[in-house]
Parts: structure tokens; C-alpha cells; sequence
């Protein structure tokens, strides 16, 4: 094979592969602006990204519901007024979603307030938190049948929790990104009324610094299965994988149980986690 037809097969293997990017987030409902400010992001998958610029801002003063699909066309939202606190507990959101919701392409700023609520089934779709507040999600749904979807997007600047997991079902996250936090997801340790969670963490990449990917109950049955994890910048494996807890609904602090990979609560390998 000559050079001219090798320069020209690695041309067309290119050009497919980004149409094959193209059509995977269209076929998600991305499109126009946030169409070619995503694909730039997934297209080098497999090293952590830049971050999207915002089309525009918009003050948000009382939280806005959500039912069936929001496109927030790449905005940067962020609270005002009661909407405008720090990291305070007990805020409310600048989204909550409705049983069944899709959020997506949304920028959240700061002040963040509690970021999104989800109060069943939900799908956080190219959604960015630029400075977490309180925390980014809450998924808050009471059947064992509900399942929260977080698909590409990232957060950062997060003191404390990014996805707080207080209800029941399935949290399942792809595609994401976070840098400078505490834990990536956490079950909640201490709810009044606690649930079994099943929690999936696939083609992430970590930041540091950071503290744990994800904190599970494993006295209430919680599992989680971590894939293709990449972290980045922690050449000293401080950043936990994931941390099991003796959760409880007495509102104390949930006592630790140990950490890594237990086959039974913590499900993945050596293999499934790369620094870089």
C-alpha cells in the first residue's frame, strides 16, 4: 500500500467514525448548537475533555418543573434570590423533575442551589455543573422499578456529594466527567427511610482531587458495578473506587465498612479502573 492510499484509508476511517459519534448523540435528541458542542466533546473519548461554552444565561428565581423533555439549548442557568444561597443544606433546586423527565443540554452555574431534582424515573442528558452547590442531582423516586439516567455531562468544584441516591431503583451513569469533589455518587447513609440502590458507573472520567467514585450501603443490599473508569492526575491512588458503609435510617453518621473490589457489593476488577 502506498502512502498516498494509507493517508487515504486513515481519512475515510475519520470521517466514519465521526459520522458514527454524529449519529449516536442525534439519535439522543442533540441537536444545533448542542449538537456540534458535544460531538467535539465525545469525539475524543477516552481522555477527560473540555468543558462547553454556554449559549447565553438565565437567572433562575424559583425552581423550574420539568415534565416530558427539556432542551435548555446549551444555557448556563443559575440561582437568584432564594435560589441564590451557597453551599447551604436544605436548598431547593433549580430543576425538578417529574416522574418519566428528560433534562438535557443545560449548563448549571453558580450559585447552583440543589442543582436538579429527580422525583421518579429521570435522564440527565449533556447536563453540566460549572460549581456544585449543595449537590448536583437527587434521585428521589420510591419504586424499586425507577431508573435515573445520567448520560454525558460532568460537574466539578463539588465540597461534598455530586449524585446523591436517596430513593429506590437504578442510577446508571455513562459518559460523565467530574474533577475537584468529594464523591462522584453516594447512597444515601442516613435517610429516614432507606431502600436497596443499584448503582452502574460506566466510561467515566475522574479528576483529582477527589475522594471516592461511589459510597454504597452494603448492609442494605446496595451494589455497584464500575467500568472503564479513567483517573486523572492521582498518582498516588488517593481517590477511593468505592466505599462500603453500614447505612441506617436513624439519621447518624453511617459507620465504614472498607473499601475496593468485593464481589459482592462492589463489583468490578483491577482492570476496570486505568490512571492516567
Amino acid at each position: 500500500m502506498t502512502a498516498q492510499t494509507e493517508q487515504r484509508v486513515r481519512h475515510r476511517r475519520k470521517v466514519t467514525e465521526r459520522r458514527a459519534v454524529i449519529a449516536g448523540v442525534s439519535a439522543l435528541g442533540i441537536t444545533g448548537a448542542a449538537l456540534v458542542a458535544t460531538t467535539s466533546l465525545l469525539s475524543t473519548a477516552g481522555a477527560a475533555t473540555s468543558w462547553p461554552t454556554e449559549n447565553g444565561s438565565k437567572p433562575v428565581s424559583r425552581t423550574i418543573p420539568v415534565s416530558g423533555t427539556y432542551d435548555g439549548g446549551l444555557a448556563r442557568f443559575y440561582g437568584t434570590g432564594d435560589l441564590g444561597g451557597g453551599q447551604e443544606e436544605g436548598q431547593d433546586p433549580i430543576f425538578e423533575l417529574a416522574d418519566g423527565a428528560v433534562l438535557k443540554n443545560v449548563i448549571i452555574g453558580s450559585p447552583a442551589a440543589d442543582g436538579v431534582h429527580c422525583k421518579g424515573s429521570c435522564t440527565l442528558q449533556n447536563v453540566w455543573w460549572l460549581d456544585v452547590g449543595e449537590d448536583a442531582a437527587t434521585f428521589k423516586g420510591k419504586s424499586s422499578s425507577a431508573v435515573y439516567t445520567v448520560h454525558g455531562g460532568g460537574a466539578r468544584n463539588a465540597d461534598d456529594k455530586v449524585l446523591q441516591f436517596n430513593g429506590a431503583g437504578k442510577l446508571v451513569v455513562t459518559r460523565f466527567q467530574v474533577e475537584n469533589f468529594g464523591k462522584l455518587v453516594r447512597s444515601c447513609g442516613n435517610c429516614s427511610t432507606q431502600y436497596r440502590r443499584t448503582i452502574i458507573i460506566n466510561d467515566v472520567d475522574v479528576t483529582a482531587p477527589g475522594k471516592s467514585v461511589v459510597s454504597i450501603n452494603s448492609n442494605y443490599g446496595d451494589t455497584a458495578a464500575l467500568r472503564k473508569i479513567r483517573i486523572h492526575g492521582d498518582s498516588g491512588r488517593k481517590i477511593r473506587t468505592c466505599t462500603r458503609f453500614e447505612g441506617n435510617s436513624s439519621g447518624k453518621e453511617p459507620k465504614e465498612l472498607g473499601s475496593g473490589p468485593d464481589g459482592t457489593s462492589c463489583k468490578f476488577s483491577s482492570s476496570d479502573i486505568t490512571y492516567q
